[in-house]
């Protein structure tokens, strides 16, 4: 069901004007059971091997396959993980196993490395022989029939048992992700279909004939009490119809905005201190990209917080600040508890009225006591039909693409320079919408290749002028039409490699650049398609240097409707 209380649409799925006819699937396809361990690799505890029942075992290896990660080197991912361990052990377990720090999971580390290094080394026939039984199940489970058509499955594999990593530094990550069972998981399909059979000896928790959503199967995963779903792969029809819906009401917004911001200044001066903190709120909202905030109950999940959920600990007002005027000095834990920081200098009223919302509060208190989610979603939604806080994320998103475009694309560019102008404009989307990352593992050493690569370039640059050089001296001696063959050939040569530099020089500016940005959600969430392939069609950039095969099905709608003067 619809509910106004969240910074979208709250999806149960219900999807406003969603209708099929006809749904037939196989159901999810559940992950392996656990296979035991051989009983040359020994987990030890103390100095001494111990022999761990099946459950604890499992769990054991979960730990264990990442001791080179470091998730493991975090005490709080240490906690849980121990924690929750001992609750699945055997009472003899529990009695012998009371410190982490005792438990030697090296060996069992060890065992996954080697199984992982043989995978790799396996023959071509091995391989083909793995990727035939892959596609089998693929074909199996893959695919269901949706008012008479065959459409592909998303992800219609369960996700394995395993151990929570979360975003940022969640405080549940290492606790215990259990394994899915028939029992959990609410089928979807419809009454005249032939319904999924369960594997033996097992049933579903639930069978539905639901047409208004486009789930095939859901369940209650344990970590966040969150429902996860089975659902079309984003290549179908529906899911493209859904899509373009989504920017289309984005685009609609477009036409009301300039309203919209004049009713929320106005507000500012309201006599109602409900307006005015709904006015700076939504202020926020649309100059900053922030999340709404949903609403959960105590303790439930990580102390994350949106925009109407703000305390007053997570703002600091400074009057001056680094040469500017009434600054907000923003530090909260946002969505996946990644860290929002930002200092903004906002308009005068705004920092009065942020002022007087503090008054006399504690910094445990709401910054927003008249407001919550459902109250501003439930006066967006009177502004405009189908108008939420998301839908100013997306509007902002993609309008910011579209001006970072036009003011950073130079048509004399070389593809490789005009990718770099289309990343530094999606980085400027990222950085608004607040998409950070850490800085990959891998990350110094791939750095170093590239330059290696870069300096070997440099060398072979300069060999090539040196040879340049040499063939217009013996032109300028001889004169004869063999002398001047070869210096053509040497002209061709160094501008291949200086272009070849040039490229490299590039990637190295954005590798660099891209570190702590994560790209990839606005660009596949937020961003309008037609305007990155628009921006192609325009600067001849080919499509697929924007988005690859799987994405291009995704946005196949897009691909057949935007023409090069497509705009937002």
């Amino acid at each position: 069901m619809f509910s106004l209380c969240s910074s979208g649409w709250e999806e149960e799925k219900k999807e406003d004007g969603v209708k099929w006819t006809q749904l037939e699937h196989r159901g999810p396809y559940f992950a392996p059971l656990y296979e035991p361990l051989p009983d040359d690799v020994q987990f030890y505890y103390d100095g001494k091997p111990l022999k761990l029942s099946l459950a604890t075992e499992e769990i054991a290896t979960f730990y264990a396959k990442m001791l080179d990660h470091e998730y493991t080197t975090k005490e709080i991912f240490q906690n849980n993980f121990f924690n929750d361990w001992r609750k699945e052990m055997t009472s003899k377990e529990q009695k012998i196993i009371k410190d982490l720090d005792k438990c030697d999971f090296r060996e069992i580390h060890k065992y996954f490395v080697d199984k992982s290094e043989a995978r790799k080394a396996l023959s071509k026939e091995e391989k083909q022989k793995l990727k035939e039984e892959a596609d089998k199940i693929q074909e199996e489970y893959g695919y269901c029939i949706l008012d008479g058509h065959r459409e592909k499955i998303g992800n219609f594999k369960t996700e394995p048992p395993g151990l929570f990593r979360g975003r940022g530094d969640h405080p549940k990550m290492g606790m215990l992700k259990k394994r899915i069972m028939p029992e959990d998981v609410v089928i979807n399909c419809s009454k005249d279909s032939k319904i999924p059979e369960p594997p033996e000896g097992h049933k579903w928790k639930e069978v539905r004939f639901d047409n208004t959503v486009t789930w095939l199967a859901s369940w209650t995963e344990n970590i966040q009490n969150t429902l996860k779903y089975i659902m079309l792969n984003p290549s179908s029809k529906l899911k493209g119809e859904k899509d373009w819906q989504k920017y289309e009401v984005a685009r609609r917004l477009k036409d009301v905005v300039h309203k919209i911001r004049a009713q929320y200044r106005a507000d500012w001066k309201s006599k109602e201190m409900k307006k005015r903190q709904r006015a700076v709120a939504l202020y926020f909202i649309d100059k900053l990209a922030l999340r709404a905030g949903n609403e959960k109950e105590e303790g439930e999940t990580a102390d994350t917080v949106g925009c109407c959920s703000l305390r007053v600990e997570h703002i600091k007002l400074h009057p001056n600040l680094d040469g500017q005027e009434h600054v907000v000095e923003f530090d909260f834990l946002g969505k996946d508890s990644i860290r929002y920081y930002n200092k903004v200098s906002v308009e005068k009223l705004v920092f009065k009225n942020l002022k007087l919302f503090m008054k006399n509060k504690d910094p445990g208190d709401d910054l927003f006591d008249r407001l919550n989610t459902c109250i501003l979603n439930r006066h967006l939604q009177s502004l405009m039909d189908g108008l939420s806080a998301k839908v100013f994320r997306t509007y902002n998103a993609s309008i910011t693409l579209q001006e970072q475009l036009k003011a950073l694309t130079n048509s004399e560019d070389n593809v490789a320079g005009k990718l770099l102008s289309y990343n530094r404009a999606n980085r400027a989307v990222a950085i608004l919408c607040n998409h950070q990352r850490s800085t990959p593992k891998t990350f110094e050493k791939s750095m170093q290749n590239l330059q290696t690569k870069i300096d070997a370039k440099k060398q072979q640059v300069e060999e090539a002028q040196q040879e340049l050089k040499k063939a217009e001296d013996e032109l300028e001696d001889t004169k004869d039409a063999k002398a001047e063959a070869n210096v053509e050939k040497k002209k061709k040569l160094l501008k291949r490699l200086e272009e070849q530099l040039a490229k490299l020089n590039v990637q190295a500016t954005d590798k660099e650049e891209n570190k702590q940005i994560a790209l990839g959600t606005s660009k596949l969430n937020y961003l309008d398609p037609r305007i990155s392939i628009a921006w192609c069609k325009k600067f001849g950039v080919p499509i697929e240097k924007i988005y690859n095969k799987t994405q291009r099905e995704k946005f196949a709608w897009a691909i057949d409707m935007a023409d090069e003067d497509f705009e937002f």
